[in-house]
């Protein structure tokens, strides 16, 4: 079954699921957006600005190496080994909760930031695209002086990573290693090289999609493969369905729309084959969303020290439905 068709079947499921929750949904939307505006005009290129003890969060922004303001999570000791997040399309540093977390109770300092154009980060109008994706995450490293860092992306951020590492982490001697978490990398879409890969009309669906009702279609991708809940048996969480419509929509729709180009049609078999880090690489096996065969087995194949682990019946957002297993995992390898 295609990912527009499995989002399609989920929709009268849906309606029975959201007909008890929908309310709180549209009251965690009135205070979902933070205005990027809100972040000090002080803010220098690659460097940081913290709010004294009672300000607010607005104050953790950092300006890309274009003025774009970058919001940042920086938790735990200053003087521990930093864990770095890179989050997934289209959502926001608060999708890895759980981790982040898991991580800091411990002892790690956890570090985390919004996409341009995603969460509390600036709905700047350009810059939708791996290099600046990669860009901005080292303007956040640069300002906080990371160093000896572990890098770990889910879905677009495992390809923030990959292209992070090789252009930006790798040459400033700032990355230890590396996890790649259902990460879209090497390739997403159908080529003549990756005849494997989804067709473009897929990702035509979603930019339609997202254009004709954005507030829909961020129901329907959690309710239904995101997290495998349309599955026979699958145990449904309403708050997670929420929580991904939530973050989905603090964005801007223009940066989530130009989005999909760049995590679908970014080749990045060079990237892959440049990282000579130790690189995890963790993949459901029941992935609706990137199916695994066309990009943790095709990763595995390019990376110079890499690990790969698979999980039977896992779905692409198994970092929270499934966080007790992933973080085991996370941890024995950061512990390695």
């Amino acid at each position: 079954m295609s990912i527009e068709s499995t989002i399609e079947a989920t929709r009268v499921s849906r309606r029975k699921l959201l007909s008890a929750t929908v309310g709180v949904a549209g009251a965690v939307a009135a205070v979902a957006t933070v205005p990027a505006s809100a972040a000090s005009t002080n803010s220098k290129s690659g460097s940081s600005k913290h709010g004294a003890p009672g300000h607010g969060q607005d104050d953790y922004y950092v300006r890309a190496k274009d003025g774009t303001l970058i919001y940042y999570k920086d938790w735990g000791p200053k003087d521990a080994q930093p864990l770095v997040f890179h989050h997934g399309w289209p959502l926001s540093s608060d999708d890895w909760d759980a981790q982040m977390l898991f991580f800091v109770s411990k002892g790690y300092r956890v570090v985390a930031h919004d996409r341009r154009g995603h969460g509390r980060s600036a709905q700047v109008p350009n810059g939708h695209d791996m290099d600046h994706y990669a860009s901005d995450a080292f303007a956040v490293v640069e300002a906080l002086d990371l160093r000896n860092a572990i890098h770990i992306g889910h879905s677009t951020g495992g390809g923030e990573v990959a292209r992070y590492v090789a252009k930006f982490g790798q040459p400033s001697g700032r990355v230890a290693k590396a996890v790649l978490v259902s990460a879209v990398s090497p390739l997403m879409v159908k080529t003549a090289g990756n005849p494997e890969g989804l067709s473009i009309e897929v990702f035509d669906g979603f930019r339609k999609a997202l254009a004709e009702d954005r507030a829909q279609f961020f129901l329907d991708v959690p309710t239904g493969p995101f997290y495998g809940f349309n599955r026979s048996g699958a145990k449904v969480y309403p708050g997670v369905i929420q929580n991904w419509w939530r973050q989905g929509m603090m964005g801007s729709a223009l940066a989530h729309y130009e989005g999909i180009k760049a995590f679908s049609e970014t080749d990045q078999t060079d990237d892959l084959k440049a990282i000579t880090i130790p690189t995890l690489v963790l993949h459901g096996e029941d992935d609706q969303i990137v199916p695994f065969g066309d990009a943790a087995l095709k990763s595995i194949e390019l990376l110079k020290h890499g690990t790969l682990k698979t999980y039977p019946g896992f779905p692409h957002g198994m970092l929270t439905v499934n966080a007790d297993t992933l973080n085991a995992d996370l941890l024995a390898f950061v512990q390695k």
